[in-house]
């Protein structure tokens, strides 16, 4: 009889420790993370809301800080809790982080005041690079997270987390994914917590490799790039692919060599129409890199975040979406409930659309 109380004591513990999260898109699952980043509540239905039951309740909520950034904590009644970025609000500091958008090395540091220096690593690709101002959001917010991370699985045994943000929050939270990936491989958090991530009409996060590098640590079912495809946020910023971007083996980049050995009327003609090719991107990078890199931070960010010492930018501009991607593809109902008007940029970004569309093609009853 003791025998068989143990072993039902054992098998509730199992379950009670049991794995919640699962891999793969789930709309209901993503319904819920954007209805609490919009309203703090799971519940979608606005009229719902007032009589069910929301198994979401607020543990945390970070202070602002950097560029006006924040960041929520919901633990739900199974125990599996909520990371949810907060994305850009109606201030010059948090357009800032946006704008500020020339790209630094996805492994390095940040000096953040005379006292604060922020380290980090986003990729394990030394050619990955990010967006600078994402960057400095995740700098402020990054170390908190994983306090709390390692605070709610030390007394709560909270061992499954979703990273959640829509449109600056979502491009910053896949920054924060990957170092929290990297948290973990260097032994300063648990390996045994599970992280699944939901970027909703988020921006284009970093290049190339580290578009590759974040799908490849997500792979399986565990990170995903949900997009209206009538949204422009996603579209930005603006990519500029130069010879610096690719691959050391790509064709292009030893075409000069290949050139050289041509005969003279041929190397000529090579030369020229090659520079032309070469020399458009590469100016129009090294402007991005100065106007939305250089210049930004001495006439802004300095005024924001006055003990920051400048970093050292790259001289890359090819952003790529990362994540597995979840296309909501408006139709003819769609625009006529929501109808373009380029006086009204936010009409295809807002809650309305993202959900309207959602329940359309994927939580079809």
């Amino acid at each position: 009889m003791r025998f068989i109380s143990c072993l039902v004591l054992c098998l509730l513990l199992s379950r009670s420790h049991a794995q919640t999260i699962q891999p793969g898109f789930d709309a209901r699952e993503y319904a819920q993370l954007l209805s609490l980043a919009f309203y703090s509540s799971s519940i979608p239905d606005s009229a719902a809301r007032l009589t069910t039951h929301d198994p979401y309740h607020l543990e945390y909520r970070s202070p602002e800080v950097g560029l006006k950034n924040r960041w929520t904590l919901y633990l739900r009644e199974d125990g599996v809790a909520v990371i949810d970025v907060r994305g850009t609000v109606a201030d010059k500091a948090s357009w800032l982080a946006n704008f500020y958008a020339a790209m630094i090395p996805a492994t390095g540091s940040l000096q953040l005041n005379d006292t604060t220096q922020f380290s980090y690593k986003l990729s394990a690709d030394p050619k990955a690079n990010v967006h600078v101002g994402w960057t400095v959001a995740l700098a402020y917010l990054g170390p908190d997270v994983a306090n709390k991370i390692r605070e709610y699985y030390s007394k709560n045994k909270i061992k499954e987390f979703y990273i959640f943000g829509h449109s600056q929050g979502g491009a910053i939270s896949f920054l924060l994914r990957s170092y929290l990936h990297y948290e973990q491989q260097a032994g300063r958090l648990p390996a045994d917590v599970k992280f699944k991530t939901y970027c909703s009409a988020a921006p284009k996060p970093g290049n190339m490799f580290y578009a590759y590098d974040y799908d490849f640590i997500t792979r399986g079912g565990w990170g995903f790039n949900v997009v209206n495809a009538a949204d422009w946020v996603p579209e930005t910023p603006f990519s500029i692919q130069t010879i610096n971007s690719l691959n050391p083996t790509n064709v292009f980049v030893n075409l000069p060599k290949t050139i050289k050995k041509q005969k003279f009327f041929v190397r000529l003609v090579g030369n020229t129409l090659y520079n032309k090719m070469e020399r458009k991107p590469r100016k129009a990078q090294r402007k991005y890199e100065k106007y939305l890199g250089k210049k930004l931070f001495r006439l802004a960010l300095r005024k924001e975040l006055p003990g920051m010492k400048e970093p050292t930018y790259v001289h890359d501009g090819n952003y790529m979406r990362a994540g597995s991607p979840i296309i909501l593809m408006p139709d003819s109902r769609y625009y006529e409930l929501y109808p373009e008007n380029p006086d009204k940029p936010f009409t295809h970004h807002v809650f309305g659309a993202y959900m309207h569309l959602l329940q359309k093609d994927y939580l079809v009853k």
